[in-house]
């Protein structure tokens, strides 16, 4: 066996972990540790065309059936012998760890939600039986496939010792990590601009929310907040940044039944969000759950001042003084915290130079420095 990851992912579409792993490539490559990506299925948007175009090995799996998939990936590992599998994303978790059984190869696992939270529950498209079996798939795979184990978050660990019954001593903590130095630096220039592009006036108050349509990312609670601060603020505006989802068709109706029209702007998957952040006042992220919020990192680094939701990934994230953390899922307490921030400019500036300091926690090449590390002790641990 080589020094040889075999990387296991749903695809490379646009999210959090797809892009956190697409980052992490060049790194892995300077210290020798040459990746393969196997993708359960290709994907149109995201960084798919990335990673191919940085020379990178990713391979698509061309059965359709979890079966199999996981024969095809075990003739993959066979034939590559990396020196370790590493899975993200449930279905890839439990495809990559069977498929490593009997191959001498060992297992690691990314942790990077709170998959199991019992607010799931309240998510119109999941069924609980459908759940609790996912839960116990997981669970018994995790502590019997899987050697070792990489959190974004302690909430992330927390939450897999919690649900999958995960020993704590495997896992290891390591934020995702962010390369700033793309999102360039808003000057006022910078700010006219994108304001211009996006039709938007020098006089509008501009909220930001980065995050696939989807129950998770809460944006539902951020068109209530809106239609509460509508009469107050006339010039108040909402860009939605990310790809349609389940949450898509409820979102724009909500849209029509609150009389929003054009001050909610829902402008999809971009790869331009470095200047749509430079746009706005306040970024908002009302999700419901999340594993770290990778968005909301690049939001600090842009100095934007924060409204999110109190739950433990976000508030390990965030500094206590560069955002206002509210009750998850109540739009009143968006609105008020919102209303708040948009009426004080110096509270805002004091925010921005906080979050500003914090997102130097979360620098892509001291990150990567830690991620290579653990690679390396994942491979070595299976010899």
């Amino acid at each position: 066996m080589e020094d040889r990851i075999l990387f296991v992912i749903d695809s490379l579409g646009p999210g959090g972990a797809e892009r956190s792993l697409v980052d992490s490539l060049p790194a892995l490559d300077e210290a020798g540790l040459r990746p393969t990506i196997a993708c359960l299925r290709s994907a149109k948007e995201g960084f798919e065309t990335e990673a191919r175009q940085r020379g990178t090995d990713v391979r698509i799996l061309t059965r359709s059936s979890r079966f199999g998939r996981i024969l095809e990936l075990r003739q993959m590992i066979r034939a590559l012998r990396p020196g370790l599998v590493h899975t993200t994303l449930f279905e890839s978790d439990v495809i990559g760890r069977i498929a490593a059984v009997g191959t001498g190869v060992s297992v690691s696992t990314s942790l990077v939600s709170t998959p199991y939270d019992p607010i799931r529950l309240d998510d119109p498209n999941l069924k609980r039986w459908k759940l609790e079996i996912t839960r116990l798939i997981d669970g018994w795979t995790a502590r019997h496939l899987s050697k070792r184990f990489h959190a974004i978050s302690e909430a992330a660990k927390e939450a897999a010792i919690e649900d999958l019954g995960i020993p704590p001593g495997p896992v290891t903590v390591i934020p995702r990590g962010r390369d700033f130095t793309q999102l360039g630096k808003a000057r006022p220039e910078h700010r006219s601009r994108v304001r211009h592009q996006l039709a938007l006036g020098s006089g509008d108050q501009v909220l930001i929310n980065v995050g696939r349509q989807e129950y998770q990312k809460g944006q539902k609670h951020l068109l209530e907040a809106m239609h509460l601060l509508a009469s107050e603020r006339p010039h108040l505006i909402l860009l939605i940044v990310g790809r349609e989802g389940n949450a898509s068709e409820e979102l724009l109706s909500l849209v029509a039944q609150l009389s929003l029209g054009n001050r909610v702007q829902f402008l999809g998957h971009r790869s331009d969000v470095g200047d749509l952040l430079a746009a706005a006042d306040v970024f908002v992220f009302p999700s419901l759950y999340e594993g770290l919020g990778g968005a909301m990192l690049e939001a600090m680094a842009r100095g934007l001042p924060i409204v999110a939701s109190d739950i433990p990934a976000l508030r390990e994230a965030t500094d206590p003084n560069g955002a206002r953390l509210v009750p998850r899922g109540s739009a009143t307490a968006l609105a008020e915290a919102i209303d708040e921030l948009l009426a004080d400019p110096q509270e805002r500036e004091a925010m921005s130079v906080k979050n500003l300091r914090r997102s130097r926690a979360f620098d892509l090449d001291t990150i990567t420095k830690r991620m290579t590390e653990f690679y390396r002790e994942s491979c070595g641990a299976g010899r």
